[in-house]
């Protein structure tokens, strides 16, 4: 079993003293796909189009996100059920905030309400982003933030590109190497 206390440790590196007039408010802009070894990226932006943030999501993430967004199709989410669970339980989601970047993975805290024992959760952003927007969950990120992650993304197109020049790298060199 799962210890829960491991999934919701304390914040180690993560910037949690900021002060809410550093949060910058952003928005689903849009999606950047790619048929290489790149990520998918989802685009967040502020209203006045000044802030962008890049977040490095999976393939399962895109889709959903694509998928629930798309208004000529029947309304369909793979969080339906989250959505009656939680509000089942009277917990909504208040706010998302991007925190931290370990490698190429963005980490947010999402702060809720009504939890019989956590006020926030930390989890890595390419697994809940979708989820933050169907439930039109506000996103924050602060300025330095934003600059991190820019940087965060050139490098993993910086290592997509090296892999498309050089895919013997992704050969197996040896018979215990997959």
């Amino acid at each position: 079993m799962i210890n829960p206390d491991f999934l919701f440790s304390k914040p180690q590196d993560e910037r949690v003293d900021f002060d809410d007039k550093e949060l910058i408010q952003l928005r689903p802009y849009g999606l950047s796909l790619a048929n290489d070894a790149t990520r998918p990226f989802l685009i967040l932006k502020d209203e006045s189009g000044d802030y962008v943030l890049p977040v490095a999501i999976n393939q399962l993430e895109a889709g959903a996100t694509l998928t629930q967004t798309a208004h000529a199709m029947l309304p369909l989410s793979v969080h339906t059920f989250s959505e009656k669970l939680l509000t089942s339980l009277d917990i909504k989601l208040e706010r998302c905030v991007f925190v931290e970047i370990k490698g190429v993975h963005q980490f947010v805290r999402v702060y809720m309400n009504h939890h019989p024992r956590y006020q926030s959760m930390k989890f890595r952003a390419d697994e809940v982003m979708s989820l933050c927007i169907h439930l039109k969950t506000p996103l924050f990120a602060t300025k330095s933030y934003i600059n991190k992650s820019k940087l965060m993304s050139a490098e993993i197109i910086g290592i997509a590109k090296g892999l498309n020049e050089n895919p013997s790298a992704l050969l197996r060199g040896h018979t215990y190497l997959m």
